[in-house]
């Protein structure tokens, strides 16, 4: 499961929820798909998607399975919500910040680490990594990026010679 986003508040009286997310579009949740909230930490607790409506490209009104009242949309208000990636997998290549937490590894160099922030800069997404003490920034375009892989969560990735030793001499 993949962190897309948090419920945000309720909306109405039927229990209706606003849920914003991180994908950067609004055509990849469909009624039936399961969402998990995590109620307490590691606690995921699946709920069906009803009824679902893009509110902005970043944020969905949705109604929930058994959340029909407005205090039960309440006790999820402020809560973490997951995807599985099977639904994710198509929007995958349209929103990076769908790998923060992935490791990535270079062809040359192996197992970089884990992607621990994500900053857009212009034109293209860069992934922060803490490699061997230094902060690096690995632009994440397509020349470089050659696999992702949201089951396992790696980023397979082939740098431009020296880009490493960039960072490393600092």
């Amino acid at each position: 499961m993949i962190r897309i986003g948090k419920i945000v508040a309720t909306h109405g009286l039927q229990g209706s929820l606003v849920m914003t997310h991180i994908l950067g579009h609004s055509k990849w949740l469909k009624n039936g798909e399961a969402l998990f909230i995590e109620m307490s930490k590691e606690s995921y607790i699946p709920y069906f998607v009803v009824q679902n409506k893009s509110a902005k490209p970043d944020e969905y009104v949705i109604n929930l399975e058994d959340v029909n009242t407005v205090e039960s949309a309440r006790r999820l208000v402020g809560k973490h919500v997951y995807a599985s990636e099977t639904i994710l997998e198509a929007h995958a290549k349209d929103s990076p910040l769908l790998w923060m937490g992935f490791v990535v590894t270079d062809q040359t160099s192996g197992v970089l680490g884990p992607i621990d922030d994500m900053m857009f800069a212009g034109t293209q997404w860069l992934a922060r990594v803490i490699y061997q003490g230094a902060e690096i920034l690995i632009p994440l375009v397509p020349q470089m990026v050659k696999k992702v892989d949201l089951k396992k969560k790696t980023i397979d990735v082939d740098l431009p010679e020296g880009l490493l030793e960039v960072y490393l001499k600092k």
